[in-house]
């Protein structure tokens, strides 16, 4: 894939996909809160909602963020896309000494694959102000064509983590659609399920061009992939299939299509998973 110019002015939309209503940290403009599977709910919120104009809100409990991520592709325009998480986002700043000295026991504890590029932390006052800027964001996508999250390290290969933790049919049939749509990518793939690293999360900052075709490939494969499959067959955790395929195919078109990126770590804030400890901390920022 070529290289892609930025134009002179850096247009940029980052959305913060949240899984239901709550307060958010307050952030610059062009970090937008959306709540990814509103679909059509009634509940009256300050976050603006993935179910307007073309969506997909009610497919989120199989499609989690890509929800917001299809509502971003078809009913928003910007030179630069991003899709973060209400506790993750980018950051473009070195980790302090300290919280690198954690990472030894990480390492001890056998949690350092699983925390490989994620700064684990309860300092929302402190890291707040260390997410990636828009500034800093544009400079960066001046000599790339994306920005990454680092990629997961896992213990297995991606086929056999999946295996582990999925439905290994799901990949198997990924395979079947790639080979009817898309042959080129099959040996890519092939390759890719034999490695052990891994684009998690959905999480990007795409050079407008550059998200443009990975979402017209992205969801022509989901889609075809939805269609082949019984999702009553899906419950609980296994419901987010589509989110977990995705991370595979997204890790796959860059692969595959030798994308321009750069990798950046994220910092992840521990207690917003916590809804009720959530509304309180945010409240604050």
């Amino acid at each position: 894939m070529k290289f892609i110019r930025m134009s002179k002015n850096c247009d940029l939309k980052i959305f913060v996909f949240h899984y239901k209503p709550g307060p958010v940290i307050s952030l610059g403009k062009e970090y937008i809160p959306m709540w990814a599977g509103k679909n059509n709910s009634t509940i009256h919120t300050g976050l603006d909602g993935d179910d307007t104009g073309d969506h997909i809100s009610h497919k989120n409990k199989y499609y989690s963020e890509l929800t917001g991520i299809y509502w971003a592709w078809k009913n928003s325009s910007s030179d630069i896309v991003g899709s973060c998480h209400y506790r993750r986002y980018f950051t473009n700043v070195q980790e302090p000494f300290p919280y690198r000295l954690k990472r030894i026991v990480y390492y001890l504890l056998g949690l350092n694959k699983k925390r490989y590029g994620l700064i684990y932390t309860n300092n929302i006052g402190f890291w707040k102000n260390k997410i990636v800027t828009q500034n800093e964001i544009c400079e960066i996508l001046k000599d790339y064509d994306a920005i990454m999250p680092l990629r997961r390290k896992f213990k297995y290969s991606l086929e056999e983590h999946y295996r582990r933790y999925h439905d290994i049919d799901d990949i198997k049939l990924v395979k079947v659609i790639l080979k009817e749509f898309s042959p080129a990518y099959v040996s890519s793939f092939d390759q890719l399920m034999n490695q052990k690293r891994l684009f998690a999360n959905n999480m990007f900052l795409l050079k407008k061009e550059t998200f443009e075709a990975l979402m017209e490939w992205l969801f022509h494969i989901l889609f075809e992939i939805e269609k082949k499959i019984d999702l009553n067959n899906y419950k609980d955790y296994q419901e987010r299939i589509f989110g977990f395929l995705s991370e595979r195919l997204i890790t796959l078109w860059f692969y595959h299509n030798k994308i321009n990126y750069k990798e950046l770590p994220l910092i992840y804030f521990k207690r917003l998973k916590k809804s009720g400890i959530f509304t309180k901390l945010a409240s604050r920022f």
